[in-house]
């Protein structure tokens, strides 16, 4: 049920870190369950991709830029359209509009997301606990799926799962905690 009292936006525009974060997140816990072994990619986890991790986060990035937030803007878009290249990258590839990327190429994208990644991180040290562990865990997620495809070694996609998971698992609690938090206006779920 939606709380009939809205929490008021002291600038007029809610906050959308929850829904970047939890677009984010649930996306990367699905992908990773796949990396992990649990089922095969499928369309569940490409609609995921596309719709709640790829447009929700480029939507969240939109409106952190009309709050003068740099660093929301930044990540929720880039992450956004990290999400709609990947599912892009798996579908042109097999709906033969263009040659699939190599294990190479995919090492590169994979480890240019990292590098990115880490860029972000040392932002995140001006920032929460939550945010750190979140955007240290995806520098190390990226870079172990770049290594994966860089050696061909499926024991190191398939721990990365499992690290992926944590990253994913995360930003849920990151983006559930910052709603509860300003629902009830206090913390009820840390952020550090």
């Amino acid at each position: 049920m939606i709380p009939t009292t809205p929490v008021p936006a002291k600038d007029g525009i809610a906050n959308p870190a929850p829904l970047g974060l939890c677009a984010f997140g649930m996306t990367t816990v699905l992908l990773n369950l796949h990396n992990a072994g649990f089922y095969e990619l499928n369309t569940m986890i490409l609609a995921m991709g596309i719709f709640y991790g790829g447009l929700a986060q480029v939507i969240a990035g939109v409106i952190e830029s009309k709050k003068n937030n740099t660093f929301g803007l930044t990540a929720f878009t880039s992450y956004g359209f990290f999400w709609l290249s990947l599912a892009g990258l798996i579908l042109m590839g097999k709906w033969g509009w263009f040659t699939a990327p190599s294990d190479g190429a995919m090492a590169a994208y994979l480890g240019i997301w990292g590098l990115f990644t880490l860029g972000l991180f040392f932002g995140t040290l001006k920032l929460t606990r939550a945010l750190q562990i979140i955007f240290g865990t995806l520098v190390i997620l990226f870079f172990l799926l770049a290594a994966e495809h860089a050696t061909g070694n499926e024991s190191i996609g398939k721990f990365a799962g499992y690290e992926g998971l944590v990253c994913g698992f995360s930003a849920i609690y990151a983006g559930i905690a910052t709603v509860l938090n300003d629902v009830y206006g206090k913390t009820v779920l840390p952020l550090g």
